[in-house]
């Protein structure tokens, strides 16, 4: 079982690539079986998922999301920046609210992080 619940909060796309090493670093130290880790992503950071510009930092999500890390994207913010849901990467789970979610995992005994 994982030691830490931690849920990471990416609200703009300037802080993509900060977040992404703060859980590479993270995972480094305490490994992949101890956490849980969940990525949030709303407002305007939810069009990173689509930028195929930005194709090194989704590889890294890609790596990450296959070691378990749980990337989430909000659907409010996907309609609010015309962003096709079907077109988002494979390892992104979209919820219905990034607000939403943020409270029901803090509400669940996560860790909350805003890099």
């Amino acid at each position: 079982m994982a030691v830490y619940q931690v849920l990471f909060h990416v609200s703009d796309n300037e802080t993509w690539p900060k977040a992404v090493t703060n859980i590479e670093n993270f995972l480094k130290d305490v490994g992949p079986s101890g956490a849980t880790i969940e990525v949030v992503a709303n407002a305007a950071a939810v069009m990173t998922y689509y930028n195929q510009e930005k194709a090194e930092l989704l590889e890294r999500m890609q790596q990450l999301a296959a070691i378990g890390v749980k990337f989430t994207a909000c659907r409010n913010a996907l309609r609010a920046h015309q962003l096709d849901e079907q077109a988002k990467p494979d390892f992104v789970e979209v919820v219905p609210g990034g607000i939403t979610e943020i409270v029901a995992k803090q509400a669940a005994g996560y860790l909350y992080i805003k890099p």
